[in-house]
């Protein structure tokens, strides 16, 4: 059990590696949820699960939600059963995967929170603006499905003749893929799950705006990554600041050999390469400068 925890661990901490950290996030707020509703069922405390699982869930009442406004953001890692948030992960990983790689794994993390933040807002509005709506009763919304919409939006506008290959289907262009989701979200939006499919809505014109605004050489997502930036810098240790003298060469002593030398121009090589492999991964390929470019075409050719 300890290795696959060690392992869970290492996998997180891999960077650029936004997707699978989201899937592990989403995954992990579950079984905690699950494991706290089970014990507190068996021990009599039922309403601690209550307190902590409102915690991830957005309420359409505007004062209830000035109470918990951080449920704008929680409420897209909090699912409701094994098959919503199986499903859910599914189309994450299948799209995130796209936008990861064309994208980066900066703009996938904007695209998830945007998307999240899309849906709840339109929920709220939705609940509080649209008497149908007001009318009836729900205690709220849970689960990632309006950012999971933004993302698989977003690669179907950046890519829409991409092809997923469907069972029993065959290959399918992704712009009709989520044209469906579209469509289904809204037909099913005056039924029984109103708010979420208006949800889904909300995320699926953020992520299609989102990728408008980059092919338009705008990124109004760029404040999420300076946000997360920040909050990392606090809890991250800063090194040790180590003071080194360089002695100066002595007329007895030797000269370092060229094959020193030649060793350290080509960690320095390397180090530039993995630098540019790792801005490919962060922010994609076009992101590279022509001087960036010319290096990985050169590195290529030895």
């Amino acid at each position: 059990m300890a290795g696959f925890f060690d392992e869970l661990k290492q996998n997180f901490k891999r960077p650029n590696n936004a997707l699978n950290q989201l899937i592990i996030i989403n995954a992990v707020v579950f079984v905690g949820l699950g494991l706290l509703k089970v014990i507190g069922a068996f021990a009599g405390i039922e309403g601690l699960y209550a307190i902590v699982d409102a915690q991830f869930t957005i309420p359409p009442d505007l004062v209830k939600f000035l109470y918990r406004p951080w449920t704008i953001i929680t409420y897209a890692f909090s699912h409701a059963g094994f098959f919503h948030i199986l499903m859910n992960m599914l189309v994450l990983y299948w799209f995130g995967m796209l936008i990861s790689q064309y994208l980066g794994s900066a703009k996938l993390v904007n695209l998830y929170i945007l998307g999240a933040l899309a849906g709840a807002v339109v929920f709220i509005l939705a609940y509080n603006l649209i008497p149908f709506l007001a009318e009836r009763t729900t205690s709220g919304m849970v689960g990632a499905s309006a950012a999971v919409y933004a993302v698989a939006t977003a690669a179907a506008t950046l890519l829409p003749d991409h092809r997923f290959h469907l069972i029993f289907i065959g290959p399918v262009k992704i712009k009709y893929i989520v044209a469906v989701y579209i469509v289904l979200s809204l037909l099913q939006s005056a039924g029984p799950n109103a708010g979420g499919n208006i949800a889904h809505l909300g995320g699926a014109g953020i992520g299609f705006l989102y990728v408008r605004g980059l092919q338009a050489g705008t990124d109004f997502g760029l404040w999420i990554q300076m946000t997360l930036g920040f909050i990392q810098s606090i809890f991250k240790s800063k090194p040790k600041i180590k003071v080194t003298y360089k002695k100066k060469q002595t007329a007895g002593s030797t000269p370092k050999s060229s094959s020193n030398s030649s060793s350290t121009t080509s960690t320095v090589e390397q180090e530039e390469i993995d630098r540019i492999l790792d801005k490919i991964s962060d922010k994609g390929y076009e992101s590279l400068s022509k001087d960036e470019k010319q290096k990985l075409f050169n590195a290529s050719k030895k």
